[in-house]
């Protein structure tokens, strides 16, 4: 064979191998990755060494391999892009930037770190200057998330723990390959020797690829809609999407491209899934996974069949330099997850990480295919020095050999000697409750439908008898005084063995929300969007579930009802720059996600009562109870705030709700009468395709106008209403709109004040010595500090969500000239407010 019928012969053998090491892996107890990369290596010694008889299939299959000749570079545009590209299409993007900071910093930083520590390390006994051994150490800096994820999950750890090992991993790819291309440059002498230079061409490459990915995935999830329906054309271009993003990133506007291609990713699977139908999204999705397994397994098996080829020559001193090279990149990881992530949970930016996690992320930071791909790039450049092609090519080969071979075979042993393996007394009563319940409600139905069928009632109990036999039962719930459980109300205290039950009770609760929140979602009564944000908090509750039980439960319930940390970063873009439409759609967010949790929760509160009250028993379900009053009442408490601010977006959110009710119900009254045979298949073609132009109009996205209009919230404030409409124009100039929320600590007394505040909406309380006061709409304060130049006097707290207008010292005097009249009113109530609290504190 010749040609191109021997690569794809060669490239048709190796998809049979692969496809059968997934049932082997399991079966062995291994990650997939050292099975592939073994079938690699095993591939490339057998064509090095010999091959079978001439014009045997298994000679020509080798043959056929042997003669695949695939540059360096291709591994990089060919196989990286849709492999990047799937990994960040799946991931949950608003967890995601709820840990971005930790995520970001674990990345660039370890990889920085990883380099020094490495080249410092090496650099004295490899004989091949400090430049190279810099780029040794920013090759391997690069981590392979897939056999520690897979750990993670058989284990059941937290799903936080697991996202910010794939978010490192996503990340350090385009820190790694970023900050090897120039060091390269220094090397070959194309690069700038300024070590501020290489800093900020490290940081323009990645900054300017996150940009460039996300403004091309904005503008392809605006086109998504003309392919809508489509779904082989919607698949194309995406999977073009990708491969632009990688390739115009990196050769056209020299910028990271990998960086490009994963924030395109995450773009896309935040706003792209919205805009196609759920059908053909869940089909986009099912084709990545595809296109990331054929990716990750050739990307794996073609670069460890050169691992002969970069071991080639390697000398005695070679071993030793691994050795160090090891304990380097151990070292530096130590450096990493012990001496950063402490740090971080400290200052609140990350939940804290246990010791025994912290351990399994140091020796679970196995290097895979993307350090492979980088060092045969290096192996084949012919302008770097062969002593530092051989140092990289052969230490980088032996280096992910090492962690595949010796880290990730005993990262499970680890797990059972920290004692990680173990199901704790939680996640027991979980697992002995979840039996239960199914056994329960499978019982109930094979009594119905033996009694249906006529058969004898004895045989559900023997079948059942024999079914639960070798099931470990848990201990009877404790009888409690407490009343029945109605989805709220507090008995007695619950003692331990009722909260191990309630967490049962609690766990339940959270996988029956999920799945409303899919049916909800199959039914169109819910966007796909707000059905992310449920996911991801039910999710959240898991994780504290997990980590703490109720007591775990109820703080990730507080954290999910609290606005997130992200919004201090919007609100600085609405205060600073006027920049409204992040914060409308953040807001937008949470107006729908507290909608749709009261609904939510009322449902949660009857399969307590009806399903999960007889399996769990009287006090712990009393114990859940009270706590989903707890949510009941935050999420009351947040929705209330916002249907007071925003009333008219209330009911046009009910409105639509209602809106989907409708129309799937007259759906499902279509699909009943086709199925019936009282439709025909033209006349219920006819009728799917006018309802659904009517759903197209009626299902408008709703936009919250948070109405931030200066010159519009001035004619709220009763000091001004007497001005002429040019002179309102004039001030309205002045003045800077922001919103505070419920319970934002607007002004602290004795700061430095350099500003007051006009409320056009909602309330605030000044915080007094004595009696609090609270100003409402129309009114001001923060004045005393301008006009008499003294420090605050109090502290101003808002109490809704409210509406200001700011003016600062600067304004103020332009004020005063312009309207004297004005600025002796605001003087006069300054000197009163001055008079009272002296009188006060006197």
């Amino acid at each position: 064979m010749q040609g191109v019928v021997s690569t794809v012969f060669g490239l048709a053998g190796l998809f049979v191998l692969v496809s059968l090491l997934p049932s082997l892996a399991r079966r062995l107890m291994l990650p997939e990755t050292v099975l592939l990369a073994m079938l690699g290596v095993g591939l490339g010694v057998v064509i090095e060494i010999g091959q079978p008889p001439k014009g045997d299939v298994a000679n020509d299959f080798l043959t056929a391999l042997g003669h695949l000749e695939i540059p360096g570079d291709a591994f990089l545009y060919i196989f990286l892009p849709p492999l990047l590209f799937e990994m960040a299409l799946k991931l949950d993007v608003r967890r995601l930037m709820d840990e971005i900071v930790p995520i970001l910093l674990m990345a660039v930083v370890a990889v920085i770190v990883t380099a020094l520590v490495v080249g410092a390390a090496l650099w004295q006994i490899t004989g091949a200057g400090l430049l190279a051994a810099l780029l040794l150490g920013a090759v391997i800096a690069t981590t392979d998330p897939a056999a520690v994820v897979g750990i993670f999950r058989d284990i059941g750890a937290p799903r936080r723990l697991t996202l910010l090992v794939q978010g490192e991993s996503l990340f350090n790819d385009a820190a790694a390959i970023a900050l090897a291309s120039l060091i390269a440059g220094l090397i070959t002498g194309n690069g700038e020797g300024s070590l501020l230079h290489t800093v900020t061409d490290f940081l323009l490459e990645f900054l300017g690829g996150a940009v460039f990915g996300y403004l091309l995935a904005r503008v392809a999830a605006l086109l998504l809609p003309a392919l809508r329906g489509f779904k082989y054309a919607e698949m194309t271009f995406t999977v073009a999407l990708a491969y632009l993003s990688f390739i115009i990133g990196s050769q056209y506007l020299h910028v990271s491209g990998v960086v490009a291609c994963v924030v395109a990713g995450l773009t896309l699977g935040t706003n792209g899934r919205t805009r196609v139908t759920p059908t053909s999204w869940e089909s986009l999705v099912e084709t990545w996974e595809q296109l990331g397994f054929w990716s990750n397994s050739l990307i794996f098996v073609l670069a460890a069949m050169l691992v002969p080829q970069l071991l080639a020559g390697l000398a005695a001193v070679d071993l030793l330099r691994l050795a160090v090279l090891v304990a380097a990149a151990l070292v530096a990881r130590g450096i990493v997850v012990y001496g950063l992530l402490p740090p971080l949970a400290a200052m609140g930016l990350t939940g804290r990480v246990n010791g025994a996690y912290s351990a399994v992320i140091v020796w679970g930071g196995v290097r895979g295919a993307v350090s492979l791909a980088l060092a045969l790039g290096v192996a084949a450049a012919p302008e770097l020095p062969a002593e530092t092609r051989h140092l990289v090519g052969a230490l980088t080969t032996g280096f992910v050999l090492f962690t595949l071979f010796i880290n990730a075979p005993t990262l499970r042993p680890l797990l059972r000697l920290l004692g990680l393996d173990k199901l704790g007394a939680t996640e027991r009563a979980l697992r002995a409750g979840a039996l239960d319940l199914a056994h329960a409600e499978a019982k109930g139905k094979v009594e119905a439908t033996v009694t249906a069928e006529g058969l004898d009632p004895a045989l559900t109990k023997r079948v059942f008898d024999q079914i639960e036999a070798p099931t470990a039962k848990t201990p009877a719930p404790v009888a409690s005084p407490a009343p029945p459980a109605e989805g709220g109300g507090a008995g007695p205290a619950p003692d331990g063995q009722e909260l191990d039950m309630a967490a049962v009770a609690l766990s339940i609760l959270t996988q029956y929300e999920v799945e409303l929140v899919h049916q909800r979602l199959r039914e169109g009564t819910l966007s796909r969007r707000t059905a992310e944000i449920k996911l991801a908090d039910a999710s959240r509750l898991m994780d504290g579930l997990k980590q703490g039980g109720v007591t775990g439960y109820v703080e990730a319930v507080d954290d999910i009802i609290k606005f997130p940390r992200t919004m201090r970063w919007v609100m600085l873009l609405q205060q600073s720059f006027a920049i409204d439409r992040p914060l409308e759609e953040m807001l937008s967010d949470r107006f729908n996600k507290l909608f749709v949790s009261s609904l939510l929760l009322v449902d949660l509160g009857e399969f307590l009562r009806r399903r999960v009250r007889p399996v769990v028993g009287e006090g712990a379900a009393a114990a859940a109870g009270a706590v989903l009053q707890r949510r009941r009442d935050g999420v009351a408490k947040g929705l209330g705030a916002l249907r007071l601010q925003y009333p008219d977006y209330a009911h046009q959110l009910e409105e639509l709700y209602v809106s989907r009710l409708a129309f799937r119900s007259i759906e499902d009254g279509y699909r009943s009468m086709h199925k019936e045979a009282v439709l025909s298949e033209e006349v219920f073609d006819s009728l799917l395709r006018g309802l659904e132009q009517r759903r197209k109009h009626a299902m408008r996205q709703l936009r919250l106008d948070i109405a931030m209009a200066p010159e519009t919230l001035l004619q709220r404030v009763r000091l001004f209403q007497g001005l002429s409409n040019d002179a309102r124009r004039r001030v309205s100039k002045l003045m800077r709109p922001r919103l505070a929320l419920p319970d934002e600590r607007i002004v602290t007394a004795g700061e430095h004040g350099d500003t007051m505040f006009f409320i056009t909406s909602g309330a605030v309380e000044v915080i007094l010595p004595h009696t609090p006061v609270r100003l409402g709409t129309g009114e001001f304060f923060g004045e005393v500090a301008l006009v008499t130049n003294r420090p605050r006097t109090a502290s101003v707290m808002a109490l809704s969500y409210t509406n200001l207008l700011v003016l600062s010292a600067r304004d103020l005097a332009r004020l005063s000239e312009a309207d004297p009249e004005l600025a002796g009113e605001i003087a006069a109530v300054a000197k009163a407010r001055v008079a009272a609290l002296d009188s006060a504190v006197g």
